[in-house]
Order: C-alpha cells, then sequence, then structure tokens
C-alpha cells in the first residue's frame, strides 16, 4: 500500500497534465477513492478473487466437469481422478465453499453435485469450460 505521501505527490503531479480533469489534488484523490469504493469494493473484489482461485487448479476443473455430467460420491471421484481421499475431499471442500458444488449426505455417504448449473453453462459459452 502507498504512503499518503506518495499519493499525495502523485496526485499533485497528474493534476498538472492534461489527461486530469480536476485543479484540486486532494479533491480528485477523493472522487478517485469514492469511484474505487463503488465500483472496485475491496471485499467484493476479495470474494471475486477466492472464486477464481477455487476455479484456478486443474483437479478442481476436472471434478466439476465430472460433476456436470452426473452426481457423484467422494470415492468415485477419488478413483476416477486417482487422488487420495484427503486430497480429494479439501478440493471437493474448496468447491463447495465458493458455491460451486453441493454436498448431500445419505447415511455415511457424501455425494456432490453442481450447485449453479447456469453459472457453469455461462463459463462453457464464455470459453473457460469445455
Amino acid at each position: 500500500m502507498s504512503s499518503s505521501s506518495e499519493i499525495d505527490e502523485c496526485i499533485a503531479r497528474l493534476v498538472t497534465t492534461p489527461i486530469c480533469p480536476a485543479e484540486d489534488a486532494s479533491k480528485y484523490a477523493k472522487e478517485l477513492q469514492k469511484l474505487a469504493d463503488k465500483y472496485a469494493n475491496i471485499e467484493q473484489a476479495k470474494k471475486e478473487s477466492r472464486f477464481f482461485r477455487a476455479l484456478a487448479d486443474e483437479n478442481r476443473i476436472r471434478m466439476l466437469k465430472l460433476l456436470m455430467l452426473r452426481e457423484m460420491c467422494v470415492c468415485e471421484l477419488k478413483v476416477a481422478l486417482n487422488m487420495t481421499q484427503p486430497t480429494t475431499s479439501h478440493h471437493l471442500g474448496i468447491l463447495e465453499n465458493e458455491g460451486l458444488i453441493k454436498k448431500t449426505k445419505r447415511g455415511r455417504w457424501a455425494y456432490y453435485s453442481i450447485a449453479n448449473k447456469k453459472l457453469l453453462e455461462n463459463l462453457k459459452k464464455l470459453g473457460l469450460l469445455s
């Protein structure tokens, strides 16, 4: 994070250029900060970052693709992807925490399915999933 004096210097230089629409540096800095709070909110950015991190692993992508075909239990995914049970559960937990999949318990068995099929269909349309 930049110090206050660094920001003040940057804004002061910026307002002396023809690209800046303001004459008062401190007023312009406040306008920029309000703009960031409204359209690039830090809490929303953190949430979105977690979502994209959940998708940033080839094992989790493969799990999603299998679950798009049908509901599966942990052991089916474990065997299909040649993973250990703890690793499989770890990845499933990440996907579940981000709302990409949902878990249904039936006795001792946990079954997983896609939580929001429309979301994954949209990712496919964008070419982000095949």
